[in-house]
Parts: C-alpha cells; sequence; structure tokens
C-alpha cells in the first residue's frame, strides 16, 4: 500500500539548504558530467514549454510518473530555483571574472537579485556593490534589506560603468544593457530573459563577448539573447570545470545562465539528506 510521500514547504527547504554554498561542488561536479556527453551519465531533454495565453504564462510541459518507492518527497521549489541558479552563477564567475574584480553589479531586485547578492559576498570579496531596478523604491527596499551597503543607481549606464561583474536578473524584453557602457574584460551573468523572444543584452555586448552557456541545446532554442543577436557560442560551463575549454577572464564573457533540471535535482537531494538524517 503506497503513501503519501510528505511535503517539504519553502520554509523547510529554507531551513536545510542555508547556505548556498553548499551546492557549489556538488553542482560543478554535475555541470562537468553534464558537458562530457554520454560518458557523464546525464541524459536530459530539452524542457518542454506550454503557453498559458489567458494568464500571459507558461507551464512545464512534462509529467513524469514515478512508483511510489523512487517518489522519496515532494518539495516547494521557489527556494531551490533561486539558490542553484545563483550558484551557478558563482561558479561561472570564479571561472571567468577579471582579476581583482571590485566592483558587483545587480541589475533587478527580485528574488534571485537577493539570491545571488547572498552567495556572492559569501564567495567574493568586492568592494562596491550596486543595485539598479526599474522601481527604484524595489532597488531602495533591496540595499535597506540586504547585509552590507549597497549603492542604489538611478540608472543602467550608471550601474554598470566601471564595474567588473554584472548579474542581470530582470524581466526585460529588450535590451536594457549595452556593450558601449560595459567595461572591457567585464563579466556578465545573463539569467533573464529565459524565452527566444526576449532580450538582456544587446548586439554590440553579444558580439564582442566570449560566450558561455549551461547548455549549446537549451541555449540555442530558449535564448532569445543568443538566438536573435547570433552571437557564436564558445563553450559550456561544464567545460570550462572539466577543463576542456579555456576561461577567457582576460576579455569580457558571458555567462547566458537558463537553468537545467539536473541542477534542480543536486539541491534537492541535498535538502533531502539534510531532512531524512534530521539536521
Amino acid at each position: 500500500m503506497s503513501s503519501v510521500p510528505a511535503f517539504l514547504s519553502a520554509a523547510d527547504v529554507q531551513d536545510h539548504l542555508r547556505s548556498s554554498s553548499l551546492l557549489i561542488p556538488p553542482l560543478e561536479a554535475a555541470l562537468a558530467n553534464f558537458s562530457s556527453g554520454p560518458d557523464g551519465g546525464v541524459t536530459q531533454p530539452i524542457r518542454t514549454v506550454v503557453p498559458v495565453a489567458k494568464h500571459r504564462g507558461t507551464a512545464c510541459g512534462y509529467l513524469t510518473q514515478h512508483q511510489s518507492p523512487l517518489l522519496l518527497r515532494v518539495m516547494d521549489g521557489n527556494v531551490i530555483t533561486a539558490k542553484r541558479t545563483a550558484a551557478v552563477s558563482a561558479i561561472a564567475t570564479k571561472f571567468l571574472k577579471p582579476p581583482n574584480s571590485e566592483v558587483l553589479c545587480i541589475l533587478g531586485a527580485g528574488v534571485q537579485a537577493y539570491s545571488h547578492h547572498e552567495i556572492f559576498t559569501e564567495q567574493f570579496s568586492f568592494k562596491e556593490v550596486r543595485i539598479w531596478n526599474r522601481t527604484k523604491e524595489k532597488a531602495e527596499k533591496f540595499a535597506n534589506t540586504v547585509q552590507g551597503e549597497v549603492r542604489v543607481c538611478s540608472s543602467v549606464q550608471e550601474a554598470v560603468t566601471g564595474a567588473d561583474v554584472i548579474i542581470t536578473v530582470t524581466m526585460a524584453t529588450e535590451p536594457i544593457l549595452f556593450g558601449e557602457w560595459v567595461k572591457p574584460g567585464a563579466h556578465i551573468n545573463a539569467i533573464g530573459a529565459s524565452r527566444p523572444d526576449w532580450r538582456e543584452l544587446d548586439d554590440e555586448l553579444m558580439e564582442q563577448a566570449v560566450l558561455y552557456v549551461d547548455s549549446r541545446e537549451a541555449a540555442l532554442k530558449e535564448s532569445g539573447d543568443v538566438l536573435l543577436s547570433g552571437a557564436k557560442i564558445f563553450a559550456e560551463l561544464g567545460e570550462v570545470v572539466r577543463g576542456v575549454k579555456p576561461a577567457h577572464c582576460e576579455k569580457t564573457t558571458v555567462f547566458k545562465s537558463l537553468g537545467m533540471a539536473l541542477e534542480d535535482m543536486v539541491a534537492a537531494k541535498l535538502v533531502y539528506d539534510s531532512w531524512s538524517s534530521g539536521k
């Protein structure tokens, strides 16, 4: 007789995944395995997205049936998505940021801005952190909420000028970050614009930067920044982790992140292991 698996709420997940930094080692291994092809032991189809026009949104198109012994727990995915996305950005930044990076800029002030700020201030030593948001009040709330000093900027250009590392976590559908504003050699983590007709970065920036992605196949189907600019993908992040492709940290670099189910699984396993051990 099967039983209903326990549900771990967002608060439960947060309790068992307090530090996003715990995700970095297993995510690095997972990214390397993914980019190793069949030898890496990872099989992951491109996600199917079903438009929900009435609500101006989308829904995942996969339904997976599990035998009851395999469905161990059900858990809220919001915290997992926020933390694993930020952790992957931190991995990309570790490899691709310019030496002696001092200025971090975050464009956007939503959930991903908070999770990125948390892990980036844990993992790196920036002398200045800047925030911009289309609604300035949200940027000010962000600056007043997070630990450490954050400078609120009135425009994207002001925020990114001279920045060494830039994180874009916006809902923009057209470019907001322009190559002419970006410091040569800067590193950009592009997190928003996860649809083929949405963009955050302009053509100039996409053309002048060395482009890294989490998944080539996904980027060539889902990323408007890649598709609409015609930019050439240099490498997957997992290939850099494995050491088979170089990290061009002396050049302007873009890591286009779309997120993968593999990353959710890594985070969920950490939560499950912590929960099941009673920690």
